[in-house]
């Protein structure tokens, strides 16, 4: 099994402010952003918080296995991905 194929697989299941309370800094801190923000691609984020890519591969990965970001292709390039938020 893949270990990028829960960012493909979505569920209708969406998450809670609760479930990012015990994530680290950098992923409350992405989640904010796409809060404020409909969606953004990783390098949006990355300049938007001034976080490393790699900080911030790895606090969307941590928002994916709580449900509480969704990501698609972007329609206009193809090679990104286009994330937001999926809270209630």
């Amino acid at each position: 099994m893949d270990t990028l194929e829960p960012l493909h697989q979505k569920t209708t299941q969406k998450g809670s402010w609760d479930d990012i309370r015990d994530l680290p800094p950098s992923a409350k801190l992405v989640a904010k952003v796409l809060d404020y923000n409909d969606t953004m691609t990783q390098q949006q984020i990355a300049d938007e918080t001034l976080l490393p890519a790699r900080t911030v591969r790895y606090a969307l990965n941590r928002l994916d296995d709580e449900n509480v970001v969704v990501s698609r292709f972007s329609f206009s390039d193809a090679r990104k991905r286009l994330y937001s938020l999926n809270i209630e």
